[in-house]
């Protein structure tokens, strides 16, 4: 397994529908415990993991993947 940079920026769908409720639902929840603890970690890893789980696209597993 290699980290290839090229593939990086490259925009392929590599979320499955499994994969994608999953972060949905854990950066929602994210997000809703950030606003209630006052987190900025927590509020960037909410956003993040939201906006891959409706897109539908993670850079990092991209960037992993073969």
């Amino acid at each position: 397994m290699s980290f290839d940079y090229k593939r990086l920026f490259k925009f392929e769908l590599n979320l499955d529908d499994k994969q994608k409720k999953y972060r949905l639902y854990g950066g929602v929840a994210a997000l809703v415990a950030s606003v209630f603890t006052a987190s900025i970690p927590l509020l960037l890893i909410g956003l993040i993991a939201t906006a891959s789980g409706y897109s539908g696209w993670c850079p990092l597993c991209s960037a992993v993947q073969k």
